[in-house]
């Protein structure tokens, strides 16, 4: 009997009973961030239920989690990856590495994954395009950069989009931590690392940004694929990148910058999810990374967005390495956060101990880490991974 089958009639019971993830360079302070259109929002279907039984029904080690994703190799699954995801009773996968094996041979991984985390995981990975884009091969069309996907219409963009979604579908992953919704300024082109250099970012037209972001995710949500939008509250205005520099300082981005336009429409569009950057934006909180900062996350929750919150990567990225590891998801969730990267296996465990030892000891964390379940449980349940009311 899978988890959520057991967790089913233990919900039921209770319903009788109670009958019931360096210095950026200066440019001009943009103006206030624009109200978002009504072009903007997807459909949005009936609110379905909120799954907060379902997340309350869970022991705290299978709440912990639920609020972690675990890097594994798209090559081939390790002992250590079995281990750690059956260890830490992980709710979520992210395929790390570069894929060649075709629709077919990732569908053969995300299968033994699956009967590893009773049919109800979600699988994740990095398909942007351009140089980010992690499977290949047979069935898996070459992705344009996002800056050659600016190119084409809207209407082109969610075609193509659509395809590329019923590609992951056909192979088992339900998640794409993507699109990249960075704003790079003018002046930042020819510095931005993580974003311009690596031709990841839509423009430096907030606007157009804002369609393309929209276009890619409605072509993945009609193939079924949710999508993640990255990297809130954006990496257009810095230079360094987190995954290898320490310290990377946004000097620039404001909490009412236009920079933030495309993140305030996917919100207001119901996305899917979000990713927090582990950079660290002196004009919003000078003192902590986004991912650890309950200002820059609380943007997101004034808005109105009840969904889940993702980390950018909290296993190997330099820019957290300083921060024990038991840590690192207890400061992502205590700041508003909800799913929890580590694409370093071996570090999925430490995570989970670390929410477990708070919650218990912390009944204001634990409130905090139920809620945060139901939100994955949500999303789980709008892939048809679990079924919450």
């Amino acid at each position: 009997m899978t988890r959520f089958g057991r967790l089913g009639r233990a919900v039921t019971a209770v319903a009788l009973s109670l009958l019931v993830a360096g210095c950026g360079t200066q440019v001009p302070m943009s103006p206030p961030i624009p109200t978002p259109s009504a072009s903007s929002e997807l459909p949005v279907p009936p609110s379905p239920p909120r799954c907060t039984a379902e997340a309350a029904a869970l022991s705290v080690k299978e709440q912990a989690g639920q609020l972690i994703m675990v890097g594994v190799s798209v090559s081939g699954l390790t002992a250590a990856e079995k281990s750690a995801i059956s260890k830490s009773r992980a709710g979520a996968v992210i395929l790390m590495g570069t894929s060649y094996a075709g629709v077919s041979g990732v569908a053969k991984l995300t299968a033994a994954l699956q009967k590893l985390g009773d049919d109800q995981l979600l699988i994740a990975t990095d398909q942007e395009g351009g140089l980010v884009q992690r499977l290949h091969g047979t069935g898996f069309a070459t992705i344009p950069s996002a800056a050659q996907q600016a190119k084409l219409s809207d209407e082109a963009l969610v075609a193509k989009a659509t395809s590329w979604g019923q590609a992951l579908a056909d192979a088992g992953v339900n998640l794409d931590l993507a699109p990249v919704a960075d704003v790079v300024p003018p002046a930042n082109r020819g510095t931005n690392r993580p974003v311009a250099r690596l031709g990841r970012g839509y423009g430096s037209d907030p606007a157009l940004v804002s369609a393309k972001v929209l276009a890619f995710r409605t072509g993945m949500k009609t193939a079924g694929v949710a999508t993640a939008v990255k990297h809130f509250p954006g990496l257009g205005a810095v230079v360094g990148n987190t995954d290898f520099a320490t310290r990377v300082v946004d000097a620039t981005t404001t909490a009412d910058s236009s920079l933030l336009l495309p993140f305030q429409e996917a919100v207001a569009g119901q996305a899917d999810a979000v990713m927090v950057s582990s950079a660290i934006y002196t004009k919003i909180d000078p003192k902590n990374p986004a991912l650890f900062s309950s200002t820059v996350i609380g943007l997101l929750r004034d808005w109105g967005y009840d969904q889940v919150v993702i980390s950018d990567d909290l296993g190997v990225a330099a820019a957290v390495r300083a921060v024990p590891a038991k840590s690192r998801a207890v400061r992502f969730v205590s700041a508003g956060g909800d799913l929890a990267i580590t694409v370093n296996p071996r570090l999925a465990t430490a995570f989970a101990e670390g929410l477990v030892a708070k919650a218990t000891q912390d009944p204001a964390f634990a409130d905090r880490l139920e809620t945060s379940v139901a939100r994955v449980l949500r999303l789980k349940q709008s892939l048809g991974l679990v079924t919450c009311g």
